[in-house]
């Protein structure tokens, strides 16, 4: 699911459009610096269009937006996972836009108006499209915000829920895994929140991958940019699944250790576990940079309970897009399930809290180097900077 804000349909194409300038720097690099075999994602995007409003873009517009989302996915995973769409022809729905909108609020929304674009879509894509070679479907509409209500949103597992009869096309054919719908504004890390929710599936009941901004507090500020900042109160601008982009006119950030443990993404021996009961001392390298010998510690403290800590420096083609650099610590809690009424699986914890949405969360040296957790009689400490790397030490508070 997805906040959206307000924009005129000019200003939209503008940004949309300096956006494709910015992006080619970004993604210059080949694909050889990644591994060579990955675990394909292989997609259908249906491109949907209505009655009463002419798409302001074209195909190659859309085949350009998942060429990056497979580049991003390649480097947030380290080569471990990589995304292939087939895009489809233009397909006119029965019905004017007006009939399939939603309200921006993702708590106010009707779900009988997505259950009638996905199952429309999907119709009418039937004949053409044989369903059973992809794993996941996204719905491309040929409109904006102002007319549809959003600029994306994960339909299942999302809007519909965690728990769904299987979605089936005119004919019978299985849509597997899960749908996602985005309008012609949708940034790369719009694209990436959204179809991550499909790829991190559904678990004894609970999505493997939640929204990481809080969704009541978005429901009070659904098309207001300050707004929706109020709702980034668990990982602020320091994951798409929480912000999306930290600015809309350059490329999201990398996503968090979490987000990338959650997905299957950092390897064993990348992880290094620590004992709250013992001291502690390891050398983190940046997470974007896999030759890191360590991307992540892990504090366990109960079942469900631990510390992540990763470095997040400006390296790579998408961590310099952040608010800062340094060491995030993070609390996570496997037994939430999503981020309603304050509580969340995942939170940081903030090393500035006078700066405002969690901006100035990271710790760094010299001075702002200490996180202490009197509760759990737990001090992580920097002890030193190794070019991009930190020495950390975990131990007892004394």
């Amino acid at each position: 699911m997805r906040f959206n804000w307000r924009r005129t349909a000019a200003v939209s194409i503008i940004l949309a459009a300096s956006i494709l300038l910015i992006y080619p720097a970004v993604f210059a690099q080949t694909k050889e610096a990644h591994r060579d075999v990955c675990e394909t994602r292989k997609g259908l995007v249906i491109l949907v269009e209505f009655p009463d409003i002419v798409s302001p873009v074209d195909t190659h517009f859309v085949r350009d937006r998942f060429k990056k989302l497979d580049f991003y996915v390649r480097e947030m995973s380290y080569g471990r996972a990589c995304t292939d769409v087939d895009i489809t022809e233009w397909y006119r729905l029965p019905d004017s836009v007006k009939r399939y909108a939603i309200s921006p609020a993702n708590l106010e929304v009707d779900k009988s108006r997505i259950v009638k674009l996905i199952q429309d879509a999907i119709d009418a894509a039937d004949g053409n499209n044989d369903f059973s070679r992809y794993s996941f479907v996204v719905l491309f509409l040929g409109a904006q915000f102002k007319e549809y209500g959003m600029v994306g949103l994960c339909g299942y597992p999302g809007m519909l829920g965690w728990k769904t009869d299987m979605l089936k096309t005119k004919s019978g054919q299985i849509v597997r895994d899960g749908v996602a719908i985005f309008t012609c504004q949708a940034h790369l890390g719009t694209l990436f929140h959204d179809v991550a929710h499909i790829w991190g599936g559904v678990s004894s009941g609970k999505r493997a991958l939640p929204c990481l901004y809080d969704h009541d507090i978005q429901a009070k500020h659904p098309t207001n940019d300050t707004g929706f900042a109020k709702a980034l109160i668990n990982m602020g601008y320091w994951d798409p699944m929480s912000c999306h982009f930290y600015k809309r006119n350059i490329p999201p950030p990398g996503i968090s250790s979490w987000t990338k443990l959650r997905l299957g993404w950092i390897g064993k021996e990348k992880l290094r576990m620590a004992n709250p009961k013992q001291v502690s001392e390891v050398v983190l390298g940046p997470l974007e940079d896999e030759s890191s010998e360590t991307l992540v510690i892990k504090i366990p403290l109960t079942d469900s309970k631990f510390y992540l800590i990763e470095n997040r420096q400006p390296v790579g083609s998408f961590d310099p897009h952040l608010p800062g650099k340094g060491i995030l610590i993070m609390y996570a809690d496997d037994s939430i399930d999503e981020c309603r009424h304050g509580k969340s699986p995942v939170r940081m914890m903030d090393a500035n809290p006078a700066v405002p949405y969690l901006q100035g969360a990271a710790f760094d040296l010299p001075g702002n180097g200490v996180f202490t957790d009197k509760k759990n009689n737990i001090e992580i400490r920097l002890i030193e900077k190794i070019n991009n790397s930190y020495r950390i030490r975990i131990s007892n508070i004394k």
